[in-house]
């Protein structure tokens, strides 16, 4: 990864120093950037059912935000000033926007999420707001002007079907041209403005689960293979003249179901696993149109693929994995490619998944390097 991405600084040295710290400016942090997709083809990307975008329009009456796909005559005149379109998830889609988001793999695929192209005309936006998630925000093409500050006061506009600050109040302001970037930590409110036409801007997300709802997930996960027939008994139980409480024996039944459901370590293990690797809404994959041969591979674009210690995960699947064959499958996740010589190495048994993954439209033939 050249320097020049994280300005100068070492992927160590960003991290240690300024993720989930402070904002970070680095101007021309991809030297002579040209955006790999016009307007026009970004327009042609919101039209397709499989694609997630949005539109906001900002007009004195107040803002408007309308959900694709959009027919080309959906948008307004592109000399119309305020308006802006959103295309969630590009790196599903692009190959040449996936190797853009594997540029920020020093970060864990865990929290990396998705690479977003926003177009605005002149003055558009999407108004002054906050983020749970960190953000790297690079400006492809044109120029937007950011405004940016830490907000202790987070109310929100009432009526508004944006989230968007009552009383933002910026601490910095900074005119992005192409190949600058800015790093912004979650919930560092900012409030970035087209200047001038075709503007374009990369936004970098990340994934950030949310406690309450990863518990949901797992225990939900886990309880499916939770194998514990034990049927609730009580033979102590006195006649009652309230039959309508709960009785404590059953309460302490549940909690005592809970904690031996939780105390399956491996259980939880695979279940997080699956739960991060788990495809996006609206992915698919397509079979294969050529027959399985060995040789070099590559992940699908849209294809998550994670370890621990003791199993790999691929698509909310789980699978056992000790020795070379684990080896071999962490250079795989990490590096998502094996060439020839390292696919060879594989047991047996390694070689039947990677066949089963394959057909599945998961991982692909690629040439010889």
């Amino acid at each position: 990864m050249p320097r020049e991405m994280l300005g100068g600084l070492s992927p160590a040295q960003f991290m240690r120093r300024y993720w989930q710290k402070k904002p970070l400016l680095i101007r021309n942090a991809f030297p002579d950037f040209k955006p790999f997709l016009n307007r026009q083809a970004l327009f042609a990307m919101a039209a397709e059912e499989a694609v997630e975008s949005r539109m906001i329009v900002s007009k004195p009456a107040g803002w408007q935000l309308k959900r694709g796909p959009f027919a080309r005559t959906a948008f307004p005149p592109l000399k119309q000033k305020r308006w802006t379109l959103l295309v969630q998830g590009v790196d599903l889609h692009l190959d040449v926007a996936h190797e853009m988001l594997q540029r920020f793999r020093f970060v864990p695929d865990a929290r990396l999420d998705d690479l977003m192209i926003s177009w605005a005309s002149d003055g558009g936006g999407v108004g002054p707001h906050f983020d749970s998630y960190d953000v790297f925000l690079l400006q492809a093409s044109g120029q937007r002007h950011w405004r940016i500050g830490r907000q202790s006061d987070l109310s929100l506009e009432p009526n508004v079907p944006l989230k968007i600050l009552s009383n933002f109040e910026p601490e910095e302001e900074h005119l992005l041209n192409p190949g600058d970037m800015l790093y912004l930590p979650p919930r560092w409110a900012h409030d970035g403005v087209a200047v001038g036409d075709d503007c374009m801007t990369y936004s970098v997300g990340f994934r950030v689960p949310q406690r309450g709802g990863l518990a949901g997930e797992l225990l939900q996960r886990m309880a499916e293979e939770f194998d514990d027939a034990t049927l609730y008994r009580d033979p102590t139980q006195p006649a009652t003249a309230t039959p309508a409480a709960m009785p404590p024996a059953l309460e302490a039944f549940a909690a005592d179901g809970l904690q031996r459901l939780l105390a399956e370590r491996e259980s939880l293990a695979c279940a997080l696993g699956e739960v991060m690797t788990e495809p996006k809404p609206r992915v698919w994959f397509e079979e294969p149109e050529s027959d399985w041969a060995p040789g070099p591979l590559a992940l699908d674009r849209r294809t998550r693929m994670m370890y621990d210690d003791r199993h790999v995960f691929i698509n909310g699947e789980s699978f056992r994995a000790g020795g070379a064959d684990a080896r071999l499958m962490r250079t795989l996740a990490d590096q998502r490619r094996l060439d020839a010589r390292q696919a060879a190495r594989a047991s047996t048994d390694a070689q039947a998944l990677l066949q089963d993954w394959f057909e599945a439209g998961w991982l692909h033939r690629v040439a010889a390097d």
